[in-house]
């Protein structure tokens, strides 16, 4: 993108714009429409809650705990760590309904953070939640924006960069000793070229290839040479897998924000966690004990309320209790009650804003003795986080972020080290004229074509077999991809010593050729099912445990909402294992993936099958052996998936009756 910086922030606020109008009106229109119960079963919304009071956080924000009666495990559901919830009663759309932020889960509880003092019926029973639009994270957007079109110096720079108006630059590159003795040579060399740039550097994992590891390499170099140093991701996850990783590496790390898992190891890397053992914190506590003691004792004096004050001002109150006198018909004893309140009020906010000066400084304090801040992108936006500059960031799973989102923590830095891999899902865009307008193309993916020699390929996964590798080797990483020696011949024989005619554990790729079972789509909905496939995938995934593969070892992926819900009711008891979208698979793996692609119909038509990203991650989480159901005649219209058919049949084991199911 080149031009004026003027256009670009105009381009972008109004996508931003776009995007959280999209969303803010689904969640109203589904709240206002759907019936309570059917919005719980779609996993947005948690009914029957009782709400019981957790305390304070840092900030003095207030935590409310959310159970189930009776202990019951919370049913499964899409909210999670940093996303806002609307919390309600009866009315779920009033607009007085506070909204928090969650910053715990558990499978039996939820707990939820509120920058006030939430009303009364949030502690009863029978309270409702429900996932809404984080308009925060939006904020932040526009605001880093703004913040960038008034950069000077160096960031000034970084910002000709993003226009695209100057290339980017590289020091001679070092000789380094890496801190991890097991990287590869294109790790090493990606960690090389992160320590020369000047602005911009990007490092592309393609599945497997130890994306975070070499970051975290590069991360810690950085940090060796003296950088102050934020590291990111847009997701908790992303974060609490760079905290774990350098807290492994024996890293000083705080964690600003909410783990999105709860284990001690990243609780006792949090901000609120760290600061609780430094001394001015501790001061801050006493004190506000004794702000809220002083509360307590105001109780008994009058409130100076229009009733009594009668328009005298806090002066005019103090001098007639000096002297004793009276005014506008108001006792004396009102009046000398009126004025201790006053009294108390002062020494109250003299004492709040004590231990709020004491809490910045204790935060302040353990962000600036840490060598590593990670948050989320938004996070990097925050209050906490307002005075704070770094001279590295570094920003992890970069193709699963919107551009906008990576410039929040880019407006805190004068160097950017970003990870990630464009051929992999982009982010989910809801508005489909941002999405048209450019939102779902990443930094990464944008800049990539631009840096030069700033780039680095990392060229040995450690996943697949080399026959699963091979097809999307091919396809999206122009044959670049090596596998490394300990997986290139594993397979499900490593695993059992039993065989099956239609797992075959010898062949690391299977394709089951459907015949006579077509596509079913629900009146109203945009989402497909396949029933046929349904039955074939509950009966491969029997067979697969049959032969000893344990179900926490096995993945199901489907394109569709649909299909993953009647997946899960044919596939009901089998516990540990996981049956979801290409999107919730991304950046896993499973010794085993069973894909079941749904599209059949005599039009032959894919639909967003068509997303060849979406083909790329389904393929490439399997490690040993990977099982795509399909119709090949719907199928093979596309080119892409011609190739692999084709390439399944040559290669690997390919099966066109299904009904062979039914003999082992």
């Amino acid at each position: 993108m080149s031009g004026d910086f003027s256009s670009y922030e105009k381009h972008f606020s109004e996508l931003v714009e776009l995007e959280r109008r999209e969303e803010m009106e689904r969640h109203r229109s589904e709240i206002r429409e759907m019936h309570p119960r059917e919005r719980q079963d779609k996993g947005r919304a948690l009914l029957n809650m009782n709400g019981r009071d957790k305390g304070r956080g840092v900030g003095q924000k207030y935590h409310t705990k959310f159970v189930k009666t009776r202990g019951m495990e919370l049913p499964e559901n899409e909210i999670s760590v940093g996303d806002l919830v609307m919390i309600s009663k009866n009315e779920p759309l009033n607009p007085d309904n506070p909204t928090g932020t969650v910053i715990e889960q558990t499978n039996h509880s939820i707990t939820v953070e509120f920058p006030g003092k939430p009303p009364g019926f949030v502690f009863s029973k029978g309270v409702r939640i429900d996932l809404y639009v984080n308009d925060i994270t939006y904020q932040r957007m526009l605001e880093a924006l703004q913040k960038l079109g008034e950069a000077s110096g160096r960031q000034r720079e970084i910002k000709k960069k993003l226009l695209g108006q100057k290339k980017l630059e590289k020091n001679q590159e070092p000789t380094v000793e890496p801190n991890n003795k097991d990287l590869n040579e294109s790790q090493q060399r990606a960690v090389q070229g992160a320590l020369a740039a000047k602005n911009f550097f990007l490092i592309h994992g393609p599945p497997g290839t130890g994306k975070t590891t070499t970051l975290v390499e590069a991360v810690e170099q950085h940090v060796d040479r003296g950088d102050s140093v934020l590291a990111t991701a847009d997701s908790n996850v992303a974060v609490d897998n760079l905290v774990a990783m350098l807290y492994k590496r024996g890293r000083k790390v705080v964690r600003i924000g909410h783990p999105a898992r709860v284990t001690d190891t990243l609780k006792q890397h949090t901000l609120d966690s760290l600061i609780q053992k430094t001394k001015e914190y501790q001061m801050a506590e006493k004190t506000r004990k004794k702000a809220f003691k002083l509360l307590e004792k105001q109780d008994k004096y009058t409130y100076p309320s229009g009733r009594w004050r009668r328009g005298l001002s806090n002066k005019a109150i103090k001098d007639l209790a000096d002297k004793n006198e009276t005014s506008r018909g108001i006792p004396p004893n009102k009046i000398k009650s009126m004025a201790k309140w006053l009294e108390l009020q002062s020494k109250i906010d003299r004492l709040f804003n004590k231990s709020d000066e004491l809490e910045e400084k204790a935060i302040n304090k353990v962000i600036s003795e840490a060598e590593v801040v990670c948050t989320t992108n938004s996070t990097a936006g925050s209050e906490l986080m307002e005075n704070q500059k770094f001279e590295s960031l570094f920003i992890d799973e970069a193709t699963q972020a919107t551009e906008p989102s990576c410039l929040i923590p880019i407006t805190k830095t004068n160097k950017v080290i970003m990870a990630g891999d464009h051929k992999q899902l982009p982010p989910t865009i809801l508005n489909e004229k941002a999405k048209q307008e450019g939102l779902n193309k990443t930094l990464f993916e944008r800049m990539i074509k631009n840096t030069g020699k700033n780039k680095a390929l990392l060229e040995i996964q450690y996943r697949m077999n080399k026959k699963i590798m091979k097809y999307p080797n091919r396809e999206f990483y122009n044959n670049k991809l090596k596998a490394a020696p300990q997986v290139k011949r594993h397979k499900l024989t490593d695993l059992t010593n039993k065989t099956d005619s239609l797992i075959k554990p010898k062949q690391p790729i299977t394709f089951i050729d459907t015949e006579d079972a077509p596509e079913r789509q629900s009146k109203g909905s945009t989402s497909r099912q396949n029933k046929g496939e349904a039955r074939i995938t509950r009966k491969t995934i029997e067979r697969l445990i049959d032969i000893d593969i344990q179900p926490s070892e096995i993945g199901v992926i489907t394109p569709y909402d649909a299909q993953v819900d009647l997946l899960r009711q044919k596939l009901p008891d089998i516990e540990e294992l996981e049956i979801k979208t290409v999107d919730g698979f991304q950046g896993r793996e499973k010794e085993v993936i069973v894909v079941s692609l749904v599209r059949s119909n005599p039009e032959q038509k894919i639909g967003f099958l068509k997303d060849l990203r979406r083909l790329n991650v389904t393929i490439t989480r399997a490690r040993r052996k990977l099982i795509l159901i399909g119709d090949s005649e719907t199928l093979r219209t596309h080119k892409a998936y011609r190739k692999l058919i084709n390439y399944i049949q040559n290669q690997g084991h390919y099966l066109k009756n299904p009904e062979t199911i039914k003999t082992k």
